[in-house]
């Protein structure tokens, strides 16, 4: 907006920027609540693969493997620690622990 240095139009062009501003930050955190809630394992899982994360991972028949994530598939993860690689399947894993 021109405003020719009217001491009234500066300031409400400012007040308009203001006003847009918190605009669009009020709708960018609402863009990132809503990807926080339709997020699943798997979007968790491609994250930690980016950090390199150490984690801990659950099974559902009980057991526990940990290691750093290094691939996130369409259907699983593979983990590396010191023993080597190890493939599990997304359907199998019940939780994971960042360490």
């Amino acid at each position: 907006m021109e405003s020719n240095g009217h001491p009234d139009l500066v300031h409400i062009g400012r007040l308009l920027r203001e006003r847009m501003d918190r605009t669009l930050e009020a709708e960018m955190e609402a863009a990132r609540s809503a990807a926080r809630r339709t997020r699943g394992i798997r979007d968790l899982l491609l994250a930690m693969e980016d950090r390199a994360a150490r984690v801990l991972v659950s099974g559902a028949d009980g057991s526990t493997h940990a290691g750093v994530v290094t691939a996130v598939g369409a259907d699983h993860i593979e983990l590396s620690n010191s023993a080597g690689r190890r493939l599990l399947a997304l359907p199998h894993i019940v939780s994971v622990e960042e360490r």
